[in-house]
């Protein structure tokens, strides 16, 4: 499936309740599904994994239907042609720093 039917999909199942709900709420939604990808990370469970980055994509593709962003035209423009900051495919950025995870990083 393409991210734009991926997108279709959504549309068709959510946006009525996700209109009447509005975009920052449904964006709320998204951050919430991004804490228990973390957490199902955290955990190791590939199920529970496999799960939580199917809401969240969903989520992130509710939300974006709101605004009238197509993800895949988006992506493409942004990703097409490697990464956005370099320009190289593999990417030759150096290495992004993040801040302390309360329960500390992941090996995996």
């Amino acid at each position: 499936m393409r991210i734009s039917e991926a997108q279709a999909l959504i549309r068709e199942t959510y946006h009525e309740r996700d209109s009447e709900r509005g975009a920052p709420l449904t964006a709320l939604h998204l951050v919430e599904e991004l804490g228990e990808l973390l957490e199902a990370i955290r955990r190791g469970s590939e199920e529970d994994l496999r799960a939580e980055a199917a809401d969240v994509f969903a989520w992130l593709l509710s939300t974006l239907d709101l605004l009238g962003v197509d993800l895949e035209s988006a992506f493409v423009e942004r990703y097409g042609s490697g990464c956005p900051r370099c320009g190289s495919k593999p990417c030759r950025c150096p290495p992004l720093q993040v801040g302390r995870w309360s329960g500390g990083v992941p090996d995996r």
